[in-house]
């Protein structure tokens, strides 16, 4: 009966499109109230969405959401737009390719899809319908190259897993999720290119690629940022959460020192929407956090193991089920509530399969992570459609190409733990 109520109410209340948050927060009060009395019950609730952001890690997300806001104003997302040129834009079909590894540079220093999306596909979108290409096209090959900011790090939900795990290494996952976020920009590159071929876009006839030295020097400043947090946090110089607090100031000194994108008169409003954003993320925190706890307290964890257990003793068949739930999940739940919801379930259920909390997290994002470009909750889609200006219905027939990529990547993660473990082996993180 808990289970139905706490379920039942939570996506009736999505159905009639309550923010995610409230609908969190009012299926968890509502199923508080059959079990405890009424005061207690408000008392809990309001102590576990307390508890829920209590977390010194946690102080890392709004360094890393200003940090990237500043990177997108501060015309960092150009001159890594220039360097890709360089290494790709003479292939065939180099636009498309030159977009997927912006969008993958952009988001392994912003950590954000919607900043990749909205900084790169602001400028990429226009400049290959320019050369030839689809607009629909162009959108779609932008909203799924974004989602690769969600695995390399820095990554903000990389913070809220290894909350939401227990205590996973930060450090590890950064670290884990670097070759899986470079498989799928890879296997997106491929699917760009069988869409290219399969319906003989004209393009890239005109393209210029400046020299290398200049757009290497030119992107330099920017992926030093990336050695710089890696390297600190790996190294031991420096803690995650003091690493978001160096990556503002790096971005200011090159948004407002090296570059000269921003002026001090700028900084006002991106404060204001880092203020915005991070109150939400933290809202979506504190309520998926007291669902979380009152699903520990019902035991509905437990009872959601043994059912799937009991469906097959099969440790792929399991992992199938978990995955496909998962995909299911993603497409009407955003990543940061689905993991602080999801991880408590399924976690114990990978561990009695013998797999390690490290690989679950990451091939859980990355799962996650495609319900970011998917109808009908998909932020991603929704903001590359706006920047596009393109409609939804449009867009979906060259995705379809993208998903499947997306799909043969996870698949690929899924079977080959090694994909995540390699490099926290190799640098002594596990």
């Amino acid at each position: 009966m808990t289970s139905i109520v706490l379920f039942g109410v939570f996506f009736i209340l999505l159905l009639i499109n309550v923010p995610i948050a409230v609908s969190i927060i009012v299926a968890t009060l509502a199923t508080m109230l059959l079990t405890i009395d009424t005061l207690p019950a408000l008392t809990t609730l309001a102590q576990r969405l307390a508890v829920g952001v209590d977390s010194f890690a946690l102080l890392a997300i709004p360094f890393f959401v200003l940090s990237g806001y500043l990177m997108g104003q501060g015309g960092i997302a150009v001159r890594l737009i220039e360097f890709a040129k360089v290494l790709v834009g003479k292939l065939p079909g180099g636009l498309a390719f030159v977009n997927i590894i912006s969008c993958a540079l952009f988001g392994s220093i912003s950590g954000s899809a919607v900043a990749a999306t909205s900084a790169v596909g602001g400028f990429m979108i226009p400049a290959m319908e320019k050369e030839g290409y689809s607009r629909p096209f162009s959108t779609a090959v932008t909203v799924t190259a974004a989602t690769t900011g969600m695995l390399i790090p820095p990554s903000n939900i990389l913070i809220i897993y290894s909350l939401a795990s227990g205590g996973v290494s930060i450090a590890a996952l950064f670290i884990a999720g670097y070759l899986p976020g470079l498989l799928v920009t890879a296997f997106l590159m491929m699917g760009a290119a069988f869409y290219i071929k399969r319906t003989g876009i004209a393009a890239d006839s005109t393209i210029e690629v400046g020299k290398f030295w200049p757009s290497l020097f030119g992107a330099i400043p920017c992926l030093f940022l990336i050695v710089l947090i890696i390297g600190g946090i790996i190294g031991g110089l420096f803690t995650p959460t003091e690493a978001g607090a160096i990556a503002v100031l790096y971005s200011l000194v090159l948004a407002l020192g090296v570059y000269k994108e921003l002026s001090v008169k700028d900084l006002y409003p991106i404060l204001l929407k880092t203020v915005g954003t991070t109150a939400i993320v933290m809202f979506l925190i504190g309520a998926s956090a007291s669902m979380s706890w009152l699903m520990s307290y019902e035991e509905i964890p437990q009872a959601i193991s043994n059912s799937l257990l009991s469906v097959s003793e099969n440790a792929i068949i399991i992992l199938l089920i978990m995955n496909l739930i998962l995909l299911a999940v993603g497409t009407f739940m955003d990543v940061t509530p689905a993991v602080l919801i999801f991880t408590p379930i399924f976690l114990p259920i990978a561990e009695m399969l013998n797999i390690s909390p490290l690989h679950f997290g990451i091939m859980m994002i990355l799962n996650l992570s495609i319900g970011l470009c998917t109808p009908p909750v998909g932020s991603v889609l929704f903001v590359g459609c706006s920047i596009g200006k393109v409609s939804i219905s449009k867009i979906m027939k060259p995705i379809i190409p993208m998903y499947v990529a997306m799909i043969l990547a996870l698949a690929l993660t899924i079977i080959f733990p090694e994909i995540s473990e390699f490099l926290p082996k190799l640098l002594g993180l596990i």
